[in-house]
């Protein structure tokens, strides 16, 4: 029952991302001829250039990247996303969407936002609208390329290539419609909380665990460290304060640390990915 339940909410968010990916393509891209990146990008340009529908081609295109996903990720991934993009060339065929704005920058925003917002949904949900996101995955496995470096210069050429067949102009939209929309996937699959570690070496742990948990209200963990070398040569049994925190407590995590010890050394790095513990429910202030 549980199962079934995980499936449909999954599933249901699929489809509603679908909607928003067909929405802000034929709302707002296609009747202007403005381009997204990755795959998506390449049907819409063949659009402008040639007449043929979206739908059609991005079938097409996608075809082969779905054919690597099969071989290269998973058979569960490569179907789900067959189905899903399916579902969404259906409905940029038969959807007709009404147009809402002729303002060519309300055009990049919005159509961006949406399209964003659709294919975060699909992707964290575990299906794949865009082919370029596939060659991406495979290429990081077989060649440790960065995923993003290979989907910005897939869409770089295709950009080059839309400024040269097109108009220097609509490229240049298309950039911003790609750069909103990579923009919102990030906060849809990342969340919009943005953590932050924090490692702190003090002489006066115990004050600055103190303030931190009763001050801030961050959760802390300890550990011992053994042989530490810093400048005073080597010191044993040196504690290190870990704690994660919203991105907006980061500098009152600092003030703290350096109002009790201005030598204590701080190293913060960020945080992909945050779940249980009490980060979603401080602890309770009692001061401050």
């Amino acid at each position: 029952m549980i199962i079934m339940k995980q499936k449909t909410i999954q599933y249901s968010q699929i489809l509603l991302g679908i909607i928003f990916t067909s929405f802000g393509l034929k709302a707002f891209l296609i009747p202007n001829g403005f381009l997204d990146g990755g795959v998506t990008g390449i049907a819409l340009l063949v659009n402008s250039l040639t007449g043929i529908k979206t739908s059609i081609f991005l079938v097409i295109v996608t075809i082969p990247f779905l054919v690597m996903a099969y071989f290269y990720l998973s058979k569960k991934i490569a179907l789900i996303s067959s189905i899903s993009i399916s579902i969404l060339a259906c409905f940029l065929y038969f959807e007709t969407f009404p147009i809402l704005t002729e303002d060519k920058l309300l055009i990049s925003i919005f159509g961006g936002l949406f399209v964003g917002l659709g294919i975060g949904l699909t992707i964290k949900n575990g299906a794949v609208l865009d082919g370029s996101e596939i060659l991406g995955v495979i290429l990081n496995e077989r060649f440790g390329l960065s995923i993003g470096t290979i989907i910005l210069l897939f869409n770089t050429v295709l950009f080059l290539i839309s400024a040269w067949l097109i108009s220097v102009e609509t490229a240049m939209y298309s950039i911003l419609t790609f750069i909103v929309s990579a923009k919102v996937l990030d906060y849809v699959i990342k969340g919009f909380e943005d953590f932050i570690g924090v490692m702190v070496i003090s002489d006066k742990h115990e004050v600055i665990i103190d303030h931190i948990k009763h001050n801030l209200g961050a959760g802390i963990t300890c550990y011992k460290s053994y042989d530490s070398y810093g400048k005073s040569g080597i010191k044993k049994d040196k504690i290190v304060i870990h704690t994660i925190v919203n991105r907006i407590d980061l500098n009152k995590v600092h003030k703290l640390v350096n109002d009790i010890d201005r030598d204590s050394f701080v190293v913060e790095y960020d945080v992909n990915k945050v779940s249980g513990g009490i980060l979603r429910r401080y602890l309770n202030k009692t001061l401050g």
